[in-house]
């Protein structure tokens, strides 16, 4: 049976749709419709139960040791309050999983995939074993909310003990909110500035109640799946089992800059050399649909009748007024402009190549 988060009568009494999602019963949306919840996070802010994700904390003498030997990125590097996404892969070069890491005083945060929590957590004990450190799966006691939108800061800051203004992009503060111990990152997965909240389980509803009657006044709504999977779409950021997978590697998804070959030895470490110098036979590409359709998870894609790829993911943007996706095809039908299909509903529908991301980020512009 799939788990109820803390927030599952909150959602329930907004009228939200209950689906079943990794796990667990989760909002797909609310009665104003995931287009309006798409829109208000771009232009006001949204708040998101996002508590299936996972966490795990990695303490020890060896914890740096340890996640160098696991991660693509260079942990080293990441000091003392800062966050920063890297990839665990297995030997051969594909994903075990997308992760954050958040380098804390006495050792490190990472977050991981729903889906992937028992999985994750089982491939860090095993690959453990030579390293003098802690691996502790902290899932269960810990909440987890995403505050995403442009007047995000503006809300949360009345609330919080922390000066919100002085946190950058991909940082994080331990402070408190509404007197409640918090870990605040700037970090989301929407493509606007925002927050992700991580603080103990039995204060979700707490938060989740005063977040929003401090928020609503200035247009803060509740948001389900299906907003924030066209928001991360639109910001061409990677969903595993969609654009990221076992079967997939970094350099294919054009994940390459999360990997840092020259840090020395980790897992995975030599197929991925191998793969960025001989090149992958297929890239990850966003496209536009040029005949109007719907593009699913799944569909083909063609070039001159020959099927040659599959589309990840594909939505219809709200703040495109388009019909959107990314694909896996040949590098050859890889370069911005070229012309494909998809194949929707037995019927090739023409599609054109276009440069990542559809929606450039609050931290990029």
């Amino acid at each position: 049976m799939p788990k109820k988060t803390a927030l599952y009568e909150r959602h329930v009494e907004r009228g939200a749709r209950m689906v079943e999602f990794a796990g667990y019963w989760l909002p797909v949306q609310y009665p104003t419709g995931p287009k309006e919840e798409h829109l208000r996070v771009r232009q006001a802010a949204g708040l998101f139960d996002i508590d299936h994700m996972g966490q795990v904390r990695v303490t020890g003498r060896d914890a740096l040791s340890f996640l160098q030997h696991l991660m693509t990125a260079d942990v080293s590097k990441i000091q003392v309050g800062q966050a920063h996404y890297a990839l665990m892969c297995y030997h051969d070069g594909t994903i075990v999983d997308d992760t954050f890491i958040y380098r804390l005083p006495e050792g490190y945060w990472v977050v991981i995939n729903a889906a992937n929590n028992a999985k994750d957590t089982r491939w860090m004990e095993v690959q453990r074993e030579r390293f003098e450190v802690r691996v502790d799966n902290v899932s269960e006691e810990t909440y987890m909310l995403a505050l995403q939108g442009p007047l995000a800061e503006r809300i949360l800051q009345p609330l919080c003990v922390a000066d919100l203004s002085r946190l950058a992009y991909h940082t994080f503060v331990e402070t408190r909110v509404v007197d409640v111990p918090t870990l605040i990152g700037r970090t989301g997965y929407t493509g606007e500035d925002g927050f992700e909240l991580y603080f103990p389980r039995e204060r979700a509803v707490h938060i989740w109640d005063r977040l929003l009657e401090v928020g609503e006044p200035q247009g803060l709504i509740p948001c389900g799946l299906a907003a924030r999977d066209s928001l991360r779409l639109e910001a061409c950021m990677p969903l595993y089992g969609q654009e990221i997978s076992a079967e997939r590697t970094p350099i294919e998804a054009g994940l390459g800059w999360a990997v840092t070959l020259e840090k020395g030895a980790f897992v995975g470490r030599d197929a991925l050399l191998k793969a960025q110098l001989e090149g992958p036979d297929e890239r990850l590409v966003a496209f536009c649909m040029v005949e109007r359709g719907m593009p699913r998870h799944g569909y083909p894609v063609v070039v001159n009748g020959q099927e040659v790829g599959e589309v990840t993911s594909g939505i219809y943007s709200p703040t495109m007024d388009d019909f959107i996706g990314m694909a896996y095809v040949p590098v050859e039908f890889s370069r911005p402009g070229t012309e494909i299909g998809i194949l929707i509903r037995g019927r090739a529908h023409r599609a054109r190549v276009v440069r990542k991301p559809f929606y450039v980020p609050a931290y990029r512009r």
